[in-house]
């Protein structure tokens, strides 16, 4: 009989904690736990590995369930309030204060919550309704700060047809803003995949979608002017609304600004006319992704890449326009963005941890595969009329392939029977984003890198597999001074995040090898709303305009009631980003130089890397690897 069947609940839950300060007692709990999940996943995976249609169901079959919870929460009305983001986490850890939370519904209270803040000298940031970005861009320093909401700044305000474009508020989502375009007939050709977003929030962080041809691939490449609330000088009220034009080049440091010049408050696109698009997804082994990725972007306006370096594939998107007249009525709905049922989500949680745990490369590999076998048989979130997918090409109109996020359909009411998967109220993912530009010049290098790496260890990108392997997109250059100064090719790469943070990862040391790879040997930029605290580490040098950004930062905010510790760090305002402390690797907080910024505990050291030598990665060795050395 296994032991898990033998042990009553009491004695599990005191092995568990018993766990923490033992290594006997951790092995015996590690074979608790993780035979456990063997018997609730052994006749499932088999199962799965047969036929990924089971797999395929699961993602399918949802409940009723719940609208994402507000990242803001007060405990008495709109004062005594905390601030978070989507995953209730910080890169940090920490928790993040506000003495009041406002909501405005039209420029006119925006310009009064600005006034009455500056005139009391009163930190304010700015917050989304959904706030995904991952770095501290909300946070507050200290208690005394106001929070302004973008909630109710939600509307559309005018739309030229025959100009092709459409005056919205901040607070705007890109599912609106997708919508209430299509309804007249006219598109914004490239944004991100997620519509979760709002305006406001896409502009902070220079949000984007994936293209090399003209126009632009991020959403304020399409921005021709706006509005924006700034703190000012008692002889003007304590704020002003200023407001940008094509040709004024403040617009240019407006466009993505971190939210430390001020509040946007409305902001104009150009559209243009409604298309049509067609869609197919071909696998390739990636031998040759180094040379192919340069050229795949621009043969087709659409593409982007999913490549799954521990397989040995890529999965490219050949996505462009097509005739308005051809037939089809595709829609996209991504599965990672689809309400999952919490019970599959803490399943497959609760199997993962079992994985890192007992450090089952293997077991990552097998459900790395059946995971990419069942989004193959799904057509990757794409069905040919809205209901079935039967098979490609995958044609439609550009407002139903161009974005998704299905999860945020929930009711306000609703159980949390499904849910978005990261969505922290239950235990679901949990994860990193480790979110990098490179420059096209340098594309074919770091890819040729990331596979000398694996090529030591086949199973060690197999972390990433439930997450649907490295996302690779588009990126043009844009006039923007925080915005991308070349052409490049986006690396994100998701995965697991331990609930304690000193505990190491499987494969913890290819993943920050990758990461140091891309910052430092290939001069990477971070995603602004994504990342680990290192990516950040002297970004503004980067940016051959950053100067310009903060002239204009000091010429609209001078006294920095936008700004916090965290933007003032990533700006080289005031200090850096690294938190050097034990254990301070594990998190991207730091990049280790002795071994306490490891998991020394745990057999993890801080080591050279092992193709890019400069990295410094915690790197697991048993006491034999350290005889041996010695």
């Amino acid at each position: 009989m296994p032991i898990h069947e033998i042990l009553k609940p009491s004695m599990y839950r005191a092995c568990k904690l018993y766990y923490k300060y033992n290594i006997l007692a951790r092995l015996i709990s590690t074979y608790i736990y993780s035979s456990i999940i063997f018997i609730i996943t052994q006749k499932m995976a088999q199962l799965l590995s047969r036929h990924p249609i089971f797999l395929a169901l699961i993602f399918l079959i949802t409940y009723a369930y719940a609208d994402p919870d507000t990242p803001i929460h007060c405990t008495s009305g709109n004062t005594n309030c905390t601030i978070t983001n989507a995953y209730a986490t910080f890169p940090d850890r920490s928790t993040c204060h506000a003495a009041e939370a406002t909501y405005p519904s039209n420029e006119q209270q925006l310009v009064s919550v600005v006034a009455s803040a500056t005139q009391r000298k009163r930190k304010m940031k700015v917050t989304t309704r959904y706030s995904h970005s991952i770095p501290k861009l909300v946070c507050l320093d200290g208690y005394d700060g106001v929070l302004i909401n973008t909630n109710l700044l939600n509307k559309t305000l005018s739309i030229n047809v025959t100009a092709s474009t459409m005056t919205v508020q901040t607070g705007v989502t890109l599912r609106q803003l997708i919508t209430e375009a299509a309804n007249v007939g006219i598109a914004i050709p490239y944004v991100p995949y997620w519509w979760g977003l709002t305006v406001g929030g896409m502009l902070g962080t220079g949000a984007h979608g994936s293209t090399l041809w003209s126009g632009g691939s991020s959403v304020h490449d399409h921005v021709i002017a706006l509005r924006i609330v700034t703190p000012a000088g008692a002889d003007e009220g304590y704020a002003k609304v200023r407001e940008l034009k094509i040709g004024d080049p403040q617009l240019d440091a407006a466009k993505v600004s971190l939210g430390v010049l001020g509040v946007i408050s409305e902001v104009t696109f150009q559209l243009e006319p409604m298309f049509k698009r067609s869609i197919t997804y071909v696998e390739d082994d990636d031998s040759d992704l180094g040379d192919k990725a340069i050229s795949f972007g621009r043969e087709h306006e659409f593409a982007d890449i999913a490549w799954y370096p521990s397989e040995g594939k890529a999965v490219y998107r050949v996505d462009d326009r097509v005739p308005s007249s051809t037939s089809g009525n595709g829609l996209y709905d991504a599965i990672a963005f689809r309400a999952q049922t919490t019970y599959a989500l803490n399943v497959l949680r609760l199997k993962e941890e079992a994985q890192e745990a007992i450090r089952d490369g293997t077991g990552k590999c097998f459900d790395a595969t059946v995971t990419t076998s069942a989004l193959e048989f799904l057509g990757y979130g794409l069905t040919n009329n809205g209901f079935i997918f039967t098979g490609y090409p995958v044609i439609g109109l550009n407002n139903r392939l161009q974005s998704s996020g299905a999860c945020l359909d929930g009711d306000d009411e609703g159980f949390l029977w499904s849910t978005c998967p990261w969505d922290p109220r239950i235990k679901g993912l949990f994860i990193f984003q480790t979110t990098i530009s490179i420059t096209l010049s340098k594309v074919k290098n770091f890819i040729e890198d990331v596979q000398a790496l694996v090529a030591l260890d086949d199973n060690s990108l197999c972390v990433l597999g439930q997450y649907n392997g490295v996302l690779a997109r588009y990126v043009t250059a844009s006039s923007a001074y925080l915005g991308k100064d070349e052409d490049s090719l986006e690396f994100d790469f998701t995965y697991y995040r331990n609930k304690d943070a000193m505990s190491p990862r499987l494969y913890e040391d290819v993943l920050e090898e990758i990461e140091q790879m891309a910052i430092y040997k290939y001069g990477g930029l971070p995603h602004w709303g994504k990342n680990r605290n290192i990516a950040f580490d002297g970004v503004i040098k980067k940016y051959k305009n950053g100067e310009e950004f903060i002239k204009v930062k000091n010429l609209y905010d001078p006294e920095g009631l936008f700004s916090n510790e965290w933007t003032d760090q990533i700006l080289g305002i005031n200090g850096g980003v690294s938190i050097v402390k034990d254990g301070c690797a594990l998190e991207g907080l730091c990049v280790c130089s002795e071994d306490r910024h490891c998991a020394p505990d745990e057999d993890y050291y801080c080591r050279p890397g092992k193709i890019y030598k400069e990295a410094r990665v915690c790197s697991r060795e048993t006491s034999v690897n350290l005889v041996q050395e010695e």
